[in-house]
């Protein structure tokens, strides 16, 4: 009798190997070689008629296994250390694919389940939705008295005054001050050059806001920079003088 194999059963050697072990109901950890491996030849002498590319991934699953056999069969040398099992590589290749194989199917069945899940919009009736439970105000106001009322709103305003900061409530408004850096070069430039020296001190002294003293400093580090003025300092903590290096005929008009 002979045997018809469909290749798109086993979707690869492994598939093979474990469906042959299911068959024979034999222990994956303890693999008879021989027998399965006969029986994979019978698949594969089956399956030469099939798509060459396709059989080749079984033929080198056959080798493997024809190498496992003869390492078995054959006789084993007595050394002090135990020889590993020629099986071990194999087995845990198995493991593993067992394992990726269970997995897909519990993502299979997931799919499959989620295929029945359906969504609806809500189709509530316009006057349904617009409902509202009737009130009755007499009923409502019946026990309410001025000491009540009394009560809730004293209630209300504690509330709303444990919600004020007691420190952050006494802070000002915060603006943030706009200062050009290109703007304040200019000013600088021209101050510089109608003034010809100055006191850095008293420059930085002048300025309103720590926003303007920064700008301030950075517009003499660029200036400095440019060689448009100059900083002197006779000796170690004395005042700072600034000299322009340009001549007043060259103020802008």
């Amino acid at each position: 009798m002979d045997l018809t194999v469909k290749l798109q059963v086993f979707e690869g050697p492994l598939d093979l190997l474990l469906h042959l072990l299911e068959k024979n109901k034999v222990n994956i950890y303890d693999i008879p070689i021989v027998e399965i491996t006969n029986q994979y030849m019978d698949y594969i002498n089956e399956m030469q008629r099939q798509d060459l590319n396709v059989v080749s991934e079984f033929l080198v699953m056959a080798a493997t296994l024809l190498d496992i056999k003869s390492r078995m069969l054959l006789p084993k040398e007595e050394t002090e250390e135990e020889e590993e099992d020629p099986r071990a590589e194999l087995v845990q290749k198995l493991l593993e694919y067992k394992m990726y194989k269970c997995m897909s199917y519990e993502l299979k069945d997931r799919q499959v389940d989620a295929e029945k899940v359906l969504f609806k919009m809500p189709t509530i009736p316009e006057e349904v939705r617009k409902y509202e439970e009737p009130v009755d105000l007499q009923e409502l106001m019946s026990d309410v008295t001025l000491k009540k009322l009394n009560a809730i709103f004293r209630s209300i305003m504690r509330k709303q005054e444990d919600k004020i900061d007691p420190i952050r409530s006494r802070f000002g408004k915060i603006e943030k001050e706009e200062v050009s850096l290109e703007e304040r070069m200019s000013y600088l430039e021209e101050y510089a050059l109608n003034h010809r020296q100055f006191s850095f001190r008293g420059l930085l002294e002048a300025q309103s806001s720590k926003m303007e003293v920064i700008v301030t400093f950075l517009s003499v580090l660029e200036l400095m920079k440019t060689g448009k003025i100059h900083i002197l300092q006779e000796h170690i903590f004395d005042d700072i003088m600034i000299y322009s290096n340009q001549e007043n005929s060259q103020v802008p008009a």
